[in-house]
């Protein structure tokens, strides 16, 4: 029954669709969401200060692919390389020729997944957290940045797009895009690790188009929490809160193919 519901999202997404698109994102991400008392898998999470299962979340524009309940003693990337190979085989079988990107915050930069991702003819695109060896590599442009900041006391961004391998959790090296950020009284440096060639996408663009655009996924999310109830995982054992998880997102597909043809009917100038 659980291969029978996880693969009706997928197919519901490919048969909304009249023709295969040229590319697609996947975009992935873990929520919290809180427990209702002293449940099967019940973990306290430092990061969100409470108890509360991890589920993760899979999205392509407005289609929910993917809601898998997990506990929260986790890492939060964990399962996902599971949940995109799952989907992205679905996908194929359908559209053979597609282009898959996968967009997701630094929880989800794990070499077991852009690895994967290489293998398998995936394209991804992933937050990066900064350490000392990444602030380094753009100590230049931080620099460059706050004059420019200082100068027009606006907040100013220097790009540097350069190659990067951590020291013992990476297995190759990668093409990183560090963003010298300086806003009013503070710097603020980001990354992200890509697949992507430099001649598709200069640093710029890649960061402020298409990494940046992942903020919308969690309108999505809270869509289905706030919206239709996604977070009410009351009962007492993880399958049956998975079964609630599963039930306020088929709720969600309908919304899904609306959405599209409201898309489809503007582009059409109908």
């Amino acid at each position: 029954m659980a291969d029978e519901v996880e693969r009706y999202f997928v197919s519901e997404f490919l048969s909304a669709h009249g023709r295969a698109p040229r590319e697609i994102v996947l975009d992935l991400d873990a929520t919290d969401d809180p427990l209702h008392g002293h449940q099967e898998g019940r973990f306290f999470h430092g990061y969100y200060r409470t108890y509360c299962y991890l589920p993760l979340y899979v999205f392509c524009g407005d289609f929910l692919l993917a809601a898998k309940l997990r506990r929260a003693d986790q890492d939060g990337a964990a399962g996902a390389v599971e949940e995109v190979a799952r989907i992205v085989a679905q996908i194929r079988e359908r559209w053979t020729r597609v282009r898959i990107v996968v967009r997701a915050d630094s929880g989800f930069a794990r070499d077991e997944l852009m690895a994967w991702c290489e293998a398998n003819n995936v394209e991804y695109v992933l937050g990066l957290a900064r350490n000392e060896r990444l602030q380094g590599e753009i100590a230049d442009e931080m620099a460059e940045a706050r004059r420019e900041h200082e100068r027009t006391e606006s907040a100013a961004r220097v790009y540097k797009d350069f190659r990067y391998r951590t020291r013992t959790s990476w297995s190759r090296e990668r093409r990183v895009i560090g963003k010298a950020e300086y806003l009013p009284g503070k710097a603020n440096p980001r990354f992200v690790v890509t697949s992507l060639p430099a001649e598709e996408w200069a640093a710029a663009a890649l960061y402020e188009k298409l990494y940046c655009a992942r903020g919308d996924m969690e309108n999505r999310i809270k869509e289905q929490q706030l919206d239709l109830f996604a977070d009410r995982t009351s009962t007492g054992t993880m399958l049956g809160n998975q079964l609630r998880l599963w039930v306020a997102s088929v709720a969600y597909v309908p919304y899904c193919a609306g959405a599209l043809a409201e898309s489809s009917h503007a582009r059409d100038g109908r």
